[in-house]
């Protein structure tokens, strides 16, 4: 600590408190952590796991990890962004969902539920070309929701810049310091900073799909005793699909 101190400028005791504010119990821990992540050959499995955590261990820190994320979403998310969400939903002619690799199984998520929900919709994933040609034809009434994590993947940038050129409307599912959030007529932030030497990709997508449940509740709620007639009826045709026990 004496030579970090002396190379960085500073006393011992901000050395000790820079450590304390990244989450370690000291230096001491930090340099042993900074020592794994620089000697890894493999990306660190969350940061919490070590390289000998037991599966119960694994199961725990993974299962915290993802209720801390779905946390910080709740206390960050703008109850007034939802609001505006809701109701453009409720007033959208046709709504599409975009998505590009992880992003784009929470689409087909979404879509599945406004599909049951019986509003007209599509969810676009597998093929860049589709979507972005999708968009092009989209117009006053429209809408897109665009998951993104990092909200910086060009095709999706693109998709949305032509949707708002035809005059439809954009919600934004993604980080909110990025070009999505900053294009979208709305956005829903997920704060969920990537670091390439940390595998954990469930946090973002979980908090994504959450507040895909949101906007499919308040949607059902928007629109009325009509739409929740429809969700039962697709519930029923769904339970004379299943079998007895």
């Amino acid at each position: 600590m004496t030579d970090f101190a002396a190379r960085a400028g500073v006393s011992q005791p901000t050395i000790a408190r820079f450590c304390q504010a990244l989450g370690f119990s000291g230096f001491r821990e930090f340099k042993i952590r900074l020592a794994q992540g620089v000697a890894a050959d493999l990306p660190t499995v969350y940061r919490d796991v070590r390289t000998d955590e037991p599966a119960a261990g694994v199961a725990a820190k993974v299962l915290d990890r993802t209720i801390g994320a779905l946390i910080a979403v709740r206390n960050s998310l703008s109850s007034d962004s939802v609001a505006t969400a809701i109701t453009i939903l409720a007033d959208a002619r046709r709504i599409e969902f975009y998505g590009a690799g992880g992003s784009g199984i929470a689409a087909l998520d979404m879509q599945h539920k406004f599909l049951k929900l019986g509003v007209p919709s599509v969810a676009y994933s597998s093929d860049p070309h589709t979507y972005i040609t999708s968009a092009a034809q989209l117009g006053p009434g429209d809408m897109v929701v665009a998951i993104s994590n990092t909200g910086r993947t060009r095709d999706i940038l693109d998709a949305c810049r032509s949707a708002l050129d035809g005059n439809a409307k954009v919600i934004a599912i993604t980080h909110g310091n990025s070009p999505l959030a900053r294009m979208a007529t709305v956005g829903l932030f997920a704060n969920m900073d990537k670091n390439p030497d940390i595998f954990s990709p469930m946090t973002s997508r979980v908090s994504h799909l959450a507040i895909g449940d949101i906007l499919a509740v308040g949607l059902l709620l928007a629109r009325g005793p009509a739409l929740a007639e429809r969700l039962a009826e697709a519930k029923d045709v769904l339970e004379g699909r299943r079998v007895g026990a």
